[in-house]
């Protein structure tokens, strides 16, 4: 899956690893729902981190459309707020 993160770029996931960032993503959507800041940095921050370590850049050239969209590091709660769809950033 192609995934794109805000302001960085995109990123080549291997669909194996949807489980375990449905999980991260899950616990962002828990921080946002709770108006958590204190915990909505680090979660933000974790998933990112993890697409970044799992993920293969996608040559800039090329032009793919993106299955997801993440939010760039250092957004807001309110800026993934609008981000967040029923199913979290990270749909299934």
């Amino acid at each position: 899956m192609i995934v794109r993160i805000l302001g960085e770029g995109q990123l080549s996931v291997d669909d194996s690893a949807a489980d375990e960032l449905n999980e991260l993503d899950a616990k962002l959507e828990a921080t946002v729902d709770r108006g958590d800041e204190s915990g909505f940095g680090p979660a933000l921050e974790e998933l990112l981190a993890r697409v970044r370590a799992i993920g293969s850049p996608v040559e800039p050239g090329s032009l793919q459309p993106s299955e997801l969209i993440l939010p760039s590091e250092g957004a807001t709660m309110a800026e993934v707020r609008q981000l967040l769809a029923d199913d979290g950033l990270i749909p299934g």
